[in-house]
């Protein structure tokens, strides 16, 4: 289960199964979308992501509206326009059809709400007990912006470190859905769609260096990565990173860090310092980044690390997640 949890477990498999057989420069750039060339002076954004989610229901969102807003983000961190996407399906036998119309439904929402269009899938049909209810795998494309670069590997010392709001709710969301909180929780998950927060920035500053969503791993893994893929070091402000009270509270009785824990619906920017205001003003007048922040900034040493400035005024090294914490939360 460890080595589907979005840490290091996850990042040793893929490179010494994966990257190791299927080398070529798309791949090895290691963001969460592949830069390709279409052959006509245009870039395309590509990416695919599988969803095992379970429960298939919980507050805020379901395996249908995260299948389209998962994919819709991971093409539109490079820039990108997202247009079309994809679904395969493998269902369960004795799957209600109500449950699979609903499913269909928030889906179709959330590609509307994202402006793409679902243009091909495949269905499969598993024997009872195989499935958990559904899977649903998702791929997507996207144009990119002309005169847009942004990739993990771009981060510059003296930039700005901004997300888009509070860190955990959705791996927090569903873990309560999961009835596994002992306690009563109104948390939503903040599953959505963030390619048109994204325009929206690059409107302000085609500048944006980098821009990743903290899924798996939640947003210390991705800066690890981010940090890794630029060999340049970023340091944190513990007291400006924004996390719900119920989140916290959720991570301290279960011995969580909100740091680790999954977003669906948050971006992470990094940014030039001289555009950051710009970028976090624009930010703060979208949906989906209103509650933007300025939790950090990009540093030349210690190269590939990550670290946090404590309330207490100390400093720790925040590493990447080893293994596993929240299975099945995407």
């Amino acid at each position: 289960m460890g080595h589907g949890a979005g840490g290091r477990m996850s990042h040793q498999l893929i490179q010494k199964a994966f990257v190791s057989a299927f080398q070529n420069t798309a791949l090895n750039a290691g963001d969460d979308a592949a830069l390709v060339e279409a052959g006509l002076r245009q870039k395309l954004s590509i990416s695919t992501d599988s969803h095992v989610v379970f429960p298939l229901f919980f507050p805020g969102g379901d395996i249908g509206k995260l299948a389209v807003c998962g994919t819709v983000n991971d093409v539109a961190m490079l820039g990108a326009k997202p247009l079309y996407l994809t679904a395969g399906f493998i269902l369960e036998e004795g799957l209600p059809m109500d449950t699979l119309k609903q499913v269909i439904e928030s889906m179709r929402l959330a590609a509307e709400e994202a402006g793409v269009q679902i243009v091909a899938g495949d269905t499969k049909v598993v024997q009872r007990g195989k499935a958990d209810g559904m899977y649903i795998t998702t791929a997507g494309v996207g144009v990119v912006r002309e005169n847009v670069n942004v990739s993990g590997a771009n981060a510059k010392p003296s930039d700005a470190v901004i997300i888009s709001g509070t860190m955990g709710d959705h791996g927090i969301a569903v873990l309560g859905a999961r009835g596994e909180l002992g306690f009563q929780s109104s948390l939503q998950s903040d599953v959505a769609p963030l390619n048109h927060l994204i325009a929206a920035m690059l409107d302000a500053s085609p500048n944006i260096h980098v821009l990743r969503d903290p899924t798996r791993g939640g947003l210390a893994t991705t800066l690890n990565e981010i940090a890794t893929q630029s060999k340049a070091g970023i340091v944190l402000n513990e007291e400006s990173i924004p996390v719900h009270p119920e989140v916290n509270a959720a991570c301290e009785m279960l011995g969580f860090d909100a740091l680790y824990v999954a977003n669906e619906g948050k971006l992470v920017a990094i940014v030039p310092q001289e555009d950051a205001k710009k970028v976090l003003a624009v930010m703060k007048s979208t949906k989906y980044g209103e509650g933007a922040v300025v939790i950090g900034e990009v540093v030349a040493e210690p190269k590939s690390r990550v670290l946090l400035k404590t309330a207490l005024g100390s400093t720790r090294v925040v590493d990447m997640l080893a293994g596993e914490m929240l299975p099945r939360i995407c």
